[in-house]
């Protein structure tokens, strides 16, 4: 939408309008502005038509990688992995709980968790 808006301004920029001295009014056209804004916006279109693709196939690679696909895994098989958490930060020593849920489809899964200090986890 930016590229057509873009190019449209560009189609525009040849145009203007004048006032004489005594009133008059009329308008005109610049072939040579014309070319030269049509220029600079293709050039610029370009640019950021590309950046949006490279953007897009960056942005595709990392979630390839990041995601399971649903061809990965067969019926019956399990695809497993890690979850880190920091610990809340220790307030005077006193003990903290916590509860995580993790919903995958139909399936609730509730964790709790007790802090305390900064490094006992149960």
């Amino acid at each position: 939408m930016a590229a057509g808006a873009n190019a449209y301004s560009a189609s525009r920029a040849g145009y203007g309008s004048y006032t004489t001295p005594s009133g008059r009014t009329g308008t005109f056209y610049s072939p040579t502005a014309a070319a030269i804004a049509q220029s600079n916006a293709a050039a610029q279109n370009e640019a950021m038509i590309s950046a949006t693709i490279e953007t897009g196939h960056r942005n595709m690679a990392v979630l390839e990688q990041a995601v399971i696909k649903d061809n990965t895994l067969l019926p019956g098989e399990w695809y497993g992995g890690q979850l880190h958490l920091a610990p809340p930060t220790d307030q005077g020593g006193a003990q903290k709980s916590s509860t995580i849920v993790i919903t995958v489809g139909p399936d609730r899964h509730v964790i709790l968790t007790s802090f305390r200090g900064r490094r006992e986890f149960s």
